[in-house]
């Protein structure tokens, strides 16, 4: 079947597994961004608890596949009397795991920015909540936006496994298709080409945006 007919058959359920995989992402991404900006905060935190919580968590998510965090989040978390829906189970595991990953981006981000910074807000007589606010985190987050943007391509990638839990998301429809027709250049090729636009034309012109704003926020630019 040439490209053009198979497009014009199969578009639709293509197009709207594409609009699920751009939702994962987005909420995935959420999910990611908040819990490795947390992690990587409390494993540099002072208080043992907190940084025995973070760090445990980080080697945990770090260390397992993402296959078999979904699994266990999806098939064995009702077993323990929590039960999400696979669309939400799928969003929730690829954030959690990703974040993880985030998690040491931002501690190493952290830890980057120059002693003379850390001292000159201590002279100030900042408190460490404001002192990390307005004078520490601002300058990692420099540091941590060109590594974030290879993640945030990685955890596109990474929502592709929703299928496996039956999420109707792009790599979902791309199997009912070529399962139903046998037609698999044309089905996982047109998905790599979907894939590839998403990475390629969204997330990395929006992550360099996002570099040169802030860059200019703190008169680098």
């Amino acid at each position: 079947m040439p490209i053009w007919e198979f497009l014009e058959t199969y578009g639709t359920r293509l197009a709207s597994g594409t609009l699920v995989t751009c939702a994962q992402f987005v909420l995935s991404a959420v999910i990611a961004v908040v819990i490795a900006l947390l992690a990587g905060l409390g494993k540099l935190s002072r208080n043992r608890l907190i940084r025995a919580i973070s760090v445990v968590y980080i080697e945990l998510f770090r260390g397992t596949s993402l296959l078999v965090q979904l699994y266990w989040i999806f098939f064995v978390l009702p077993l323990l009397g929590i039960t999400l829906p696979k669309f939400v189970a799928g969003f929730v595991s690829v954030g959690l795991n990703v974040g993880s990953y985030g998690a040491e981006l931002v501690r190493g981000a952290i830890q980057s920015v120059p002693k003379g910074q850390w001292e000159a807000a201590y002279a100030l007589s900042m408190s460490p909540a404001k002192r990390m606010r307005r004078i520490i985190l601002p300058q990692a987050v420099v540091i941590m936006l060109p590594p974030w943007g290879n993640l945030l391509i990685e955890l596109l990638k990474g929502t592709a496994l929703v299928a496996l839990i039956s999420v109707t998301d792009l790599m979902f429809q791309a199997r009912q298709i070529n399962a139903s027709t046998f037609l698999s250049a044309q089905a996982f090729g047109t998905a790599l080409v979907l894939y590839y636009i998403l990475a390629r034309f969204l997330i990395t012109p929006f992550m360099r945006w996002l570099e040169r704003v802030m860059a200019r926020r703190l008169g680098r630019a």
